[in-house]
């Protein structure tokens, strides 16, 4: 009889708490903006987080509180954020397609100055002496920015540089922060033109290490009829604004420094 009514109050019991759970949950929901599962539906789903969210839900997410635009995404086509920009009620501002561009092509033309055994990453060699190559403003070589990439743009070439695709790239900037040199910019896709050097040494010191860098000869700005690039700091930049890609400057360097993408 005791065994009985255990059961028939904990049954009781059981009955009473799905009750109110039910209750509860009806009461206390969250009601989801029905348009979130519609965006979601048109997001990649590769939750690669450059966009700044959690992934392609918290991007979603993100959108509809206004905390991030559509053009955030940098997987999605053009036209997917247009129809996403539609839902929120939005005009979707079309930005200049960016991709990412090595300030450096040294690589195995330029020596070790010592035997690195450490870590196979850029980051980690950086912090011996400023790596193991001859040239400090120099890429190390050890393809931290492939690692990091999402999108597999990055790969290694037997010169032991890296080399961007600029087809697969999508100017997420990963590789921009991890690089330890600071060698990779965003530059404009329509502006083929850049330099590939970082080196801020004197001309005769950038030669000494490296058959490729920039030695301050000036020729590209006198070659220049925009107006587009000057030497500062012993090291030829390009002002993108004026660059009118006629490659004059490309023409004129004597080291072959700057080249066209």
């Amino acid at each position: 009889m005791e065994i009985l009514i255990a059961v028939l109050t904990l049954g009781t019991l059981g009955v009473l708490f799905g009750i109110g759970l039910a209750v509860a949950s009806k009461k206390f929901a969250v009601q989801l903006d029905p348009r979130l599962e519609e965006i979601h539906g048109l997001l990649p789903g590769s939750n690669c987080g450059v966009c700044g969210g959690a992934g392609c839900f918290g991007f979603a997410e993100a959108l509809l509180s206004g905390k991030l635009s559509p053009d955030a995404c940098r997987v999605s086509q053009d036209s997917i954020k247009e129809k996403i920009a539609e839902i929120l009620g939005k005009k979707l501002e079309k930005k200049v397609k960016s991709v990412a561009v090595l300030h450096c092509n040294g690589g195995k033309k330029v020596k070790d100055k010592f035997l690195y055994k450490g870590i196979e990453d850029c980051v980690a060699a950086n912090l011996v002496l400023g790596g193991q190559k001859k040239c400090f403003w120099g890429c190390l070589g050890l393809d931290s920015c492939a690692k990091v990439c999402p999108f597999g743009a990055i790969k290694m070439s037997e010169e032991g540089l890296p080399v961007v695709d600029t087809n697969k790239c999508k100017a997420c900037n990963k590789c921009v922060l991890i690089c330890p040199k600071k060698l990779f910019t965003l530059v404009p896709l329509k502006n083929n033109i850049y330099v590939a050097c970082s080196s801020h040494d004197l001309g005769k010191n950038t030669r000494a290490v490296c058959p490729v860098g920039c030695i301050a000869c000036k020729k590209c700005e006198q070659a220049c009829p925009a107006d587009a690039i000057h030497v500062v700091d012993n090291l030829a930049v390009i002002d993108y604004n004026k660059c009118t890609s006629c490659a004059k400057c490309v023409e004129a360097c004597p080291i072959k420094t700057i080249r066209v993408r």
